[in-house]
């Protein structure tokens, strides 16, 4: 096992991270990076994400983002934790083994509480209770072993929340019934988005590449659309887009076509390049920072951290309506775009509130 940390290393998105750890167990066939952002406000949280990306380069593009964008996402959320991800190099189909989620605990464990893990795309909450036995820096385990489980259950909740938030910001109602709500991506989230919506009376359209998923959504609500794929679902008529799957999902093209007046969705780092929010702007597009509306999951595991309680977590997370409400509210004042809103209020709270922990206090 041989780990490589880089402190302070420079990341390409203008800012600087506290720390990144390259991982490497060739026996399990451990690939993976740790990525720290800020500790500011507290150990830095993120999950694992387990994906097979195309060269190294890329995954360390990814955990940078990704982690940036959990110190945001806490920070706003008004969490006392800073922003960490990591990122396992592979198909967690062919390649996720004990041996390998045990490795990596290692190295977790290693870093003695600066960032503490929980699931992600590719892992589960039944990988946590394995990456567990080697690390005590872990959140979103299962509920048999004392944890807050499936952290997708509040991260829709908090999405349906933020929608909520959105639709009284444009139309002055909170109601989503009758309205037409696109959810590119039926999977751990948009699962439990769609049963949110359909309860609430909403006309559902639905797309994901596994048919399997499709499938087992159908068989619940018959009464949904599927479309054949993201760009057709974009091109439907929409009021609402939910983008539930890889981040990305808006860029020129995709903006240039869509119909929603409101984008609200759980997929991370939306945004496909800065500027783009933008052009949402000038399309007279409300869009939902990710980052503000689907932080219901990290509310739900940092809820562990004290003694999982599910129906106190799911107070917070009903907070993300408030928050998101207030994003849109203040972006509106200020004249700027909600993305930028977002993050002003963000790096406004981990500059005052991580300004205290300068303070020394005696333990």
């Amino acid at each position: 096992m041989t780990t490589h940390s880089a402190p302070l290393n420079p990341s390409p998105f203008g800012s600087r991270h506290e720390q990144v750890v390259f991982c490497h167990d060739e026996a399990s066939g451990l690939k993976a990076i740790i990525a720290i952002y800020s500790t500011a406000l507290g150990p830095a949280l993120g999950g694992t994400r387990f994906y097979p990306y195309a060269s190294e380069a890329d995954a360390l593009t990814d955990v940078l983002a990704l982690s940036q964008g959990m110190a945001y996402k806490n920070a706003l959320a008004g969490l006392d934790l800073g922003g960490g991800k990591a990122v396992i190099i592979g198909d967690p189909s062919t390649l996720k083994s004990e041996a390998l989620l045990r490795a990596y605990g290692r190295f977790v464990q290693s870093l003695n509480g600066r960032y503490f893990t929980a699931c992600d795309v590719g892992t589960f909450s039944t990988d946590m209770d394995l990456i567990a036995r080697e690390c005590e820096y872990v959140t979103g385990r299962t509920v048999e072993h004392g944890g807050a489980g499936d952290s997708s259950v509040l991260t829709a909740f908090g999405v349906y929340q933020g929608m909520r938030a959105s639709a009284q910001h444009l139309w002055s109602s909170t109601s989503l019934s009758g309205k037409r709500v696109g959810v590119a991506g039926v999977g751990k989230v948009g699962k439990h988005l769609v049963g949110h919506l359909v309860a609430e009376g909403a006309q559902v359209v639905v797309t994901d590449p596994y048919e399997p998923a499709v499938a087992a959504l159908r068989s619940s609500y018959p009464d949904i659309t599927v479309v054949a794929d993201t760009e057709a679902l974009i091109r439907e008529p929409l009021d609402i887009y939910a983008p539930c799957a890889l981040g990305g999902a808006l860029n020129d093209d995709s903006i240039e076509a869509l119909t929603a007046t409101i984008v609200c969705g759980a997929a991370n780092n939306q945004l496909a390049h800065d500027g783009i929010e933008k052009r949402l702007q000038e399309r007279g597009i409300t869009y939902a920072p990710d980052y503000c509306v689907n932080s219901g999951g990290v509310i739900q595991v940092a809820d562990e951290l004290e003694g999982f309680d599910f129906d106190r977590a799911k107070l917070r997370a009903a907070k993300i309506y408030d928050t998101t409400l207030g994003v849109l509210e203040h972006a509106r004042a200020e004249g700027v775009a909600p993305s930028i809103a977002a993050d002003r209020m963000a790096e406004q709270r981990m500059r005052e509130v991580g300004r205290l922990r300068q303070v020394y206090l005696p333990r």
